[in-house]
């Protein structure tokens, strides 16, 4: 379990996450051990839900943006405060994954990073879709009004940038 955790760990800063802390329930000196095992850099043990809570609205103040990986009921309050919350789908407890932002249906850790990634690229595609959308009707209007275009041929432009759009969309079902 430890291996996978690291592992989950590792492939977390891969994915461009620069800070990981573990919040626990447990006490202080296994969370270290654990942490320190897995490559976490700063772990938090003996904490009750509302201790969670409060550290969370520090990482919200120090970081701005804060993503917290829970399953148990005693997690739900803290997901509620991060920017985005994260429940582990099957050993996640129904409270958990009501109030997450993210329910994953794998117990695995490693799809946290898979998700971020996938996000990323979509977040990409969805810019450039945007902006060559627009663009393309600029040009259509400026040709328009100058003089140089007609309706049916910004039509038939609107139309083949759009399916370009949706072809290039379609990218992201490749893994």
């Amino acid at each position: 379990i430890r291996s996978n955790a690291k592992a989950a760990v590792a492939s977390l800063y891969k994915s461009g996450v620069e800070h990981v802390v573990m919040l626990s329930g447990d006490n202080q000196k296994t969370a270290s051990v654990i942490s320190s095992q897995v490559g976490i850099e700063k772990a938090f043990g003996d904490l009750l839900p509302e201790d969670k809570v409060t550290r969370i609205e520090a990482l919200v103040r120090d970081y701005k943006n804060v993503a917290m990986i829970g399953d148990g009921i005693n997690d739900a309050p803290a997901l509620a405060k991060s920017s985005v919350g994260i429940s582990m789908g099957m050993a996640g407890t129904d409270t958990a994954m009501e109030t997450a932002d993210v329910a994953l249906m794998r117990d695995d850790l490693e799809q946290v990073a898979v998700a971020i990634t996938q996000g990323k690229r979509a977040l990409s595609v969805i810019k450039f879709n945007i902006a060559f959308a627009i663009a393309i009707k600029v040009v259509f209007l400026v040709l328009a009004v100058s003089g140089h275009t007609n309706l049916w041929f910004a039509v038939a432009a609107d139309t083949g940038a759009s399916l370009l759009v949706i072809l290039n969309a379609l990218r992201l079902l490749r893994v």
